[in-house]
């Protein structure tokens, strides 16, 4: 199936900049960006062959509230443990089965972080109005990659407040590491729990 291959697709897009981020021979971070872009293109290569198939193509946007699940303060550190983030939102819709592709915008000082950061993320979802999935996603500064993923569990309700316009309330639970892209210590390992709105419309 087309979804099926488009999410290891995109999980390989998610990998593959985090994995060579990790390589310990000092190359710099735009050559392992370069893993990236090469996977985008195939992304982009399957996106252009959905457009004529039968499947619902969704794009809108929305925020979300993020915060830790731990105390990150009380292990002596200066960091902000809950925050909002701006959201670009992308679904593919063949049946109760939806491809979804989100972009989120960080604030400033994220994980104690001074860039800003970007977390791609690709889900998988099933159900209509009530729903549920899994996902995986990574972070991107200015300056590196994350060392590695994190991973999604989502739970949401979508309505259609007005013909081909979707409001989409969910609960996220990312199992994420701040160390993965920052100076905390490695000590330090806290999951975060997101809840998002957004609004799609159909294209």
């Amino acid at each position: 199936m087309k979804v099926t291959w488009s999410v290891l697709t995109v999980a390989a897009f998610l990998y593959a900049g985090s994995a060579a981020s990790a390589d310990s021979d000092g190359r710099h971070w735009s050559e392992s960006g370069a893993h990236y872009w090469r996977t985008i293109d195939e992304v982009a290569a399957f996106l252009a062959a959905g457009a004529n198939s039968d499947g619902r193509h969704r794009l809108g946007g929305g925020v979300h509230y993020w915060r830790t699940i731990d105390e990150i303060g009380s292990a002596g550190f200066d960091v902000d443990e809950d925050g909002i983030g701006g959201m670009i939102s992308y679904q593919y819709v063949p049946s109760l089965f939806k491809l979804e592709l989100d972009v989120e915008l960080l604030p400033d000082d994220f994980a104690g972080i001074e860039d800003t950061t970007l977390a791609p993320q690709a889900l998988l979802l099933i159900g209509a109005g009530i729903y549920g999935g899994l996902g995986v996603g990574t972070f991107v500064t200015e300056s590196d990659f994350a060392d590695d993923p994190f991973f999604i569990i989502r739970a949401g309700v979508e309505i259609e407040i007005l013909p081909s316009t979707y409001l989409d309330i969910n609960a996220n639970y990312h199992f994420s590491d701040f160390d993965s892209i920052s100076n905390l210590d490695k000590n330090v390992d806290t999951d975060t729990l997101t809840l998002g709105a957004m609004i799609r419309f159909d294209l």
